[in-house]
């Protein structure tokens, strides 16, 4: 008798197959696996990046700089460069005086954040912050 929860457990299995074929010949040829450039960008800095692009739309250096009050400016120019190298944001300038830069999400970085944001929900859930 196949109960659901075994049929859960093979879904699971099937995936983690999917994700070894996937990715199997990134090491036989040396080749950097894409989900470890994506792996990066799950540190603290870049979550509330994320959230706050996600939450606000486009948002200049400044307004992201006041949501998030701890970090430095310097801290937050290199995250916003290593989320722009990975495709999670964009970035556009403005021909203005003073320069005007404006970041948002990419559709790539939107659906990252979007399945991010579940996983951290999720995560406080089980830390019992429900």
């Amino acid at each position: 008798k196949v109960t659901i929860a075994a049929n859960q457990e093979d879904a699971f299995k099937k995936k983690i197959e999917k994700f070894y074929g996937l990715t199997k010949d990134f090491n036989k040829d040396h080749q950097t696996c894409p989900v470890k450039d994506a792996a990066p960008t799950v540190d603290k800095w870049s979550l509330l990046v994320f959230y706050n692009l996600a939450y606000n739309g486009r948002l200049r250096f400044s307004k992201l700089k006041k949501y998030i009050p701890l970090i430095s400016s310097r801290m937050l120019s290199k995250t916003l460069k290593n989320l722009e190298q990975a495709d999670m944001i964009s970035r556009k300038v403005y021909a203005e005086v003073p320069p005007k830069v404006e970041y948002q999400l990419t559709e790539f970085g939107l659906a990252y954040s979007k399945k991010l944001i579940d996983l951290n929900l999720w995560l406080l859930e089980r830390k019992g912050y429900s």
